[in-house]
């Protein structure tokens, strides 16, 4: 009890130690902190190949005999591993600060120099940074879909793959599972949760049919059109396979599938632009 009394105020003396280390970095704003990396590294090296040791030699401390030497020695170990240089070079070494301080260096940097602002920048308005600060917490709020409709938008995606799995059970083509009244409402349902997650999808029907009004929009794709034509073709060659290996659809089925035909054109659409 004595033994886990010490470990506990020791452990608390530590933290309290480590909690002072950081005040100190905090205190003077206007200093610079640098890490002696090589140092931490050398010294991290050569305390944990000293754990190493100490553990190998705990292991062929076997028996009841050995209980008390044993006991002793992991006592050391978890000390060599609780040291507070050692964990300071830890720390040093994934680039965080060291809360003993050890392994770094602050330089003071005049005040004035600090304070001084860069020559030709502009000074910060406040008023037009708190203005954008709510613009851009509003445009979060209101985009995409809540956890409700996207928990919705999951499950009707499942429902419509057991839907056609069990219709295609039942002897129906792929063609008569797509017309079945409970895939249609269900594919229209996700259908508008997808513009309400993506609004840029709400305009692909209006493309449609309308191809010089496409050809007039040839140009390069933004950075968010690649990645959704990178993710498309993925997503539309994984949903291929889905209803070949799983539904055994035929290749006329799986283009007259209403889902695969709308990520066909899509993509379709995208790579004319690309």
């Amino acid at each position: 009890m004595a033994d886990g009394v010490e470990v506990a105020k020791g452990t608390k003396e530590m933290t309290a130690q480590a909690e002072r280390g950081m005040e100190l970095f905090k205190k003077d704003a206007t200093s610079e902190m640098t890490f002696d990396v090589p140092a931490a590294t050398a010294f991290k090296e050569e305390q944990e190949a000293a754990i190493k040791a100490k553990e190998e030699f705990a292991a062929t401390l076997t028996g009841k005999d050995n209980k008390k030497q044993r006991s002793e020695v992991s006592k050391e170990i978890s000390a060599m591993k609780s040291d507070a240089k050692y964990i300071d070079a830890c720390k040093v070494v994934k680039g965080l600060p060291p809360p003993q301080g050890n392994f770094a260096v602050q330089t003071e940097v005049p005040k004035a120099a600090a304070e001084a602002p860069v020559e030709g920048a502009p000074k910060p308005d406040p008023d037009a940074k708190a203005v954008q600060k709510k613009e851009k917490a509003k445009k979060v709020e209101s985009a995409g879909l809540s956890k409700a409709e996207r928990d919705e938008l999951e499950k009707l995606k499942a429902d419509i793959i057991k839907r056609k799995a069990d219709l295609k059970e039942q002897g129906l083509s792929g063609g008569q599972c797509n017309k079945d009244p409970e895939v249609v409402a269900w594919v229209a349902r996700m259908q508008e949760l997808r513009i309400k997650e993506d609004p840029s999808l709400a305009d692909e029907g209006k493309d449609k049919g309308k191809g010089k009004d496409i050809k007039k929009s040839k140009g390069a794709l933004t950075e968010s059109e690649q990645k959704e034509m990178a993710k498309l073709e993925t997503d539309l060659e994984e949903y291929r396979l889905k209803l070949i290996q799983e539904f055994g659809y035929s290749k006329k089925e799986v283009n007259a599938d209403p889902d695969f035909k709308e990520m066909s054109d899509r993509l379709a659409a995208l790579k004319k632009r690309a």
